[in-house]
């Protein structure tokens, strides 16, 4: 029960204007994160479908490979690759939403790790696809997961705007 003095009249007004304001704010952020979020949408499709391409002509390449020599020569020859990839994970805050901006860093010369007298060429295409791909597919990784983190606080915003909307500001 609210008591109807004017003190409590002047107290739920201003409560009314921080909650009008702040539901500004947070309609601002929804906005702004949507923007964000549909600019990452894009980039992460148009980027998945060229890793997709690159990924099944590597496959392809080595399915081939590897119907033309044993399985233990297989193994043998990629047993010990010759390349390792540091990768570092920063941050950047995006409305409050900490992004993950993935940074690697490859360690070694070459992907072979074996005589190519003793595996079919392909295998030598399929390894290079692979390592032209490795960029992409680790860009694409930090922006899918980007488009997760912003789609979990665009739902977080939403919800925080509806409340304000239809529960404590009602018309």
């Amino acid at each position: 029960m609210i008591n109807p003095t004017r003190i409590e009249l002047i107290r739920l007004k201003r409560k009314l204007k921080i909650a009008q304001a702040g539901h500004k704010l947070l309609k601002d952020k929804r906005d702004g994160l949507m923007r964000e979020f549909m600019a990452i949408i894009r980039q992460a499709r148009d980027l998945r479908e060229k890793v997709e391409q690159e990924l099944a002509l590597a496959f392809q390449n080595f399915v081939f490979a590897s119907s033309q020599i044993s399985k233990r020569q297989l193994e043998q020859a990629l047993i010990w690759p010759n390349l390792e990839i540091a990768l570092e994970v920063k941050t950047k805050n995006i409305m409050s939403v900490e992004i993950p901006e993935f940074d690697y860093k490859i360690i070694g010369k070459d992907y072979k790790c074996y005589s190519s007298y003793s595996v079919p060429k392909n295998l030598d295409k399929s390894l290079e696809s692979f390592q032209k791909t490795l960029p992409d597919l680790i860009k694409l990784a930090e922006i899918e997961h980007s488009a997760r983190l912003l789609s979990s606080e665009i739902e977080k915003t939403r919800r925080r705007v509806n409340a304000l909307e239809y529960v404590f500001i009602p018309e």
